[in-house]
């Protein structure tokens, strides 16, 4: 045990040295005139989002040469670790493109295909968190959701209200929106820094990849929260989120699905 702690503080260390050297990076690039790139799957990509994941390869490499890494731009290395670093190296490229603050970047560690650390810096905005599922700091400083146990008091957020309607029941999501206190597509990593930080409750995204999740399992659950997939089920094996705090996730799921038991 007192090695797996020595070992997660290095992680930890080293974690902090990637957010640093691509902070320099990203703010280069921020609000300044770069191509724009369609990638196969029509999503926008960057100079800055390659120069930072082949920043993050490079190191990772380095410095932990037995470990796999899987990043959004450059895709497998070592699939076979037990070690595997997840990359996104900016999630929330739209906004990034478009001069908006609210984008950040996603580093998790899986050990045997479990989240052992996340990161979401917003590198603009200053703010780190990291997580271990027992814990998760803000810039160093403990953060929690806030409480709240009614759905009538509660803030909901989602990156990208069409995605609802493309991949699940908008009906079912209709109904929980007319629950809450408050809608807002304050989305990508931004929404679940609001989470972890007491800022906002329910975050859904209907459809998200591995790079895009693995960091916020840590995350939501070291700052308390209740974090799955769609249906209520492990989101390290799915394709979409909910998070909530722990009083209404299992409301949340459950009007999503229709009242089914899930």
């Amino acid at each position: 045990m007192r090695q797996e702690i020595l070992d997660i503080r290095d992680f930890k260390k080293f974690m902090k040295l990637l957010i640093q050297k691509s902070n320099s990076i990203i703010r280069k690039y921020f609000q300044s005139q770069i191509t724009v790139e369609i990638k196969s799957d029509q999503t926008p990509v960057t100079i800055a989002d390659k120069k930072v994941e082949e920043m993050m390869r490079e190191l990772i490499m380095q410095h932990y040469p037995g470990h796999g890494i899987l990043g959004e731009e450059f895709g497998n290395y070592q699939p076979e670790a037990s070690y595997q670093w997840i990359l996104d190296p900016i999630d929330g490229t739209k906004s990034f493109i478009h001069g908006m603050p609210t984008f950040g970047t996603l580093i998790a560690l899986m050990k045997d295909n479990h989240p052992l650390i996340g990161t979401i810096n917003l590198p603009i905005l200053d703010k780190l968190l990291i997580g271990v599922n027992t814990k998760t700091e803000l810039n160093g400083k403990i953060v929690r959701f806030r409480e709240c146990s009614d759905l009538s008091s509660a803030v909901l957020l989602t990156t990208d209200h069409l995605h609802i309607e493309q991949y699940r029941n908008i009906a079912y999501f209709e109904k929980l929106m007319k629950q809450v206190k408050l809608y807002r597509t304050w989305g990508d990593c931004f929404g679940y820094y609001l989470l972890a930080t007491g800022y906002a409750d329910i975050m859904v995204d209907p459809i998200m990849s591995v790079w895009d999740t693995m960091a916020l399992i840590p995350v939501i659950k070291g700052a308390g929260g209740s974090i799955t997939d769609y249906y209520g089920k492990d989101p390290a094996r799915g394709n979409s989120i909910v998070a909530a705090n722990n009083q209404l996730h299992h409301q949340v799921i459950s009007i999503l699905n229709s009242g089914k038991s899930v």
